[in-house]
């Protein structure tokens, strides 16, 4: 064995110290210095040439130009372009080196997709406009497919795509095929551009511009409201987008208001979730469907509360009381904040306070989810205490019951916002006034398990 190594180091010697030895007396291989990025200093996978004539790593190189450098980083010439050239000379010679030493365990780097250029990009987007002033639906379906395959090939392909304005070109042929005939006529492009904006996602304001259209928003329901499980989690993520853009929000809420089956749609998929992503999507374009209008006129008012009455009717509250006693986090905050909504309608309150769950789960979120789940939990339950009217004391006494006195008092002194403060202090005084209807509570065991998120 010993025999067996020193020959081994005295061949790399004469190899000209390709190879050198570790401390253990195994063998080690030295990466030729030309095969190395310059900056990672590890072998180059994808090695491309600069203007300046150097060669770097793909990667490295990339995220160098993408923090804002416009320079080499070997010479500090400013670069001429920042299109970096495939190297495939060297490229060939380091996939021939890894195959002549994969003795040592060094696997052969595949070789690379080209990567799509700024050049090719505009020209498939002149092309994608050019069928859509057509209406060549064949056409444009297959140029969509191709620039998302291209996406879906390298977050570098995303981003080059993404950044020549591809969203904002597909959403004008969204809006444009959507507007010609019949959704069951265009189904099929109207299918591929909604796909390739999903994945290109998030999209920019030109591409929320095209899409806060009559038409659009339409189709996007229909889809929404269709059996196809693709079809319907792209359009709630579109219209999630769409929603939660400040400066697209109310135009895209009052078109969802006046489209009939749009709650029912988004409901379904509560009730039936298709997965976490378009659950939390659905929850959040309901949240700002009943909650925007808060502050607006009465005419808006009235709007906020026919979407709130209809999903009672559909059965939100005990749909949302059930989802949240087994919830992940940023799930929990959606449905919290969908249920904050809810109670601020008294036929939402009444049903929540004949719900068994309802104080168990919101005093079980106190403290134990986020600050977000916390100041949600404390405004349902300051909304439904301070407008119980039964003299029992109805859902103040169960409050009670469940340690909420308890889970308060901790959170006053552990701090919360001052909205929530205010709050919690009413909420302390309008339970006190019941606390001798009710058994102590041993808050020990109740708290020992407590999270706290602060």
């Amino acid at each position: 064995m010993m025999i067996s190594s020193w020959r081994k180091r005295r061949a790399a010697k004469r190899a000209g110290k390709e190879q050198q030895s570790n401390g253990n007396g195994e063998m080690e291989l030295t990466i030729p210095r030309d095969f190395r990025c310059p900056i990672s200093l590890d072998l180059m996978n994808d090695p491309v040439t600069l203007s300046s004539g150097i060669t770097y790593d793909r990667e490295s190189i990339e995220k160098w130009i993408e923090a804002g450098s416009f320079t080499c980083p070997l010479t500090n010439q400013v670069l001429r372009s920042l299109e970096p050239i495939p190297n495939h000379v060297i490229r060939r010679k380091i996939q021939d080196w890894c195959v002549e030493n994969r003795s040592y365990g060094i696997e052969r780097i595949p070789t690379p997709r080209v990567p799509i250029s700024s050049v090719e990009v505009s020209d498939i987007l002149s092309k994608i406009e050019f069928a859509c002033k057509k209406l060549d639906i064949e056409g444009c379906r297959a140029l969509v497919a191709k620039l998302k395959s291209l996406a879906k090939e390298s977050e570098r392909n995303k981003r080059c795509i993404a950044t020549n304005g591809a969203c904002g070109t597909l959403s004008e042929a969204f809006t444009t095929f959507s507007a010609s005939g019949s959704f069951d006529d265009n189904i099929g492009v109207l299918e591929e551009i909604l796909s390739a904006l999903i994945t290109m996602s998030p999209l920019d304001g030109v591409a929320k511009g095209y899409l806060v259209s009559a038409p659009a928003i339409h189709c996007l329901i229909w889809f929404l409201s269709s059996g196809d499980l693709s079809r319907r989690r792209n359009a709630v993520l579109a219209l999630k987008e769409l929603v939660s853009s400040m400066e697209d929000q109310r135009k895209t809420l009052n078109l969802l208001s006046d489209i009939e089956g749009a709650i029912e749609a988004l409901f379904k998929l509560i009730k039936n979730p298709i997965c976490s992503t378009s659950t939390k999507a659905s929850l959040t374009i309901i949240y700002h469907m009943i909650t925007s209008y808060s502050y607006s006129s009465s005419t808006s008012s009235s709007t906020s509360q026919k979407q709130v009455t209809k999903l009672v009717n559909l059965g939100i509250v005990p749909l949302l009381l059930e989802t949240l006693v087994d919830i992940e986090r940023s799930t929990c905050e959606k449905a919290l904040g969908v249920l904050d909504g809810i109670v601020e309608n008294e036929q939402g309150r009444e049903l929540a306070y004949n719900n068994a769950l309802t104080m168990p789960v919101l005093v079980k979120k106190i403290l134990r989810v986020s600050n977000t789940a916390t100041e949600f939990s404390v405004s349902i339950l300051y909304n439904l205490c301070k407008n119980e009217q039964r003299e029992d004391g109805g859902v103040l006494v169960e409050a009670l019951r469940v340690g909420a006195f308890q889970k308060l008092l901790l959170l006053l002194q552990l701090g919360c916002v001052e909205k929530t403060k205010e709050r919690v202090s009413e909420l302390l005084k309008m339970l006190n006034l019941h606390r001798n209807k009710v058994d102590c509570v041993d808050p020990v065991d109740q708290f020992k398990d407590l999270k706290r998120p602060f």
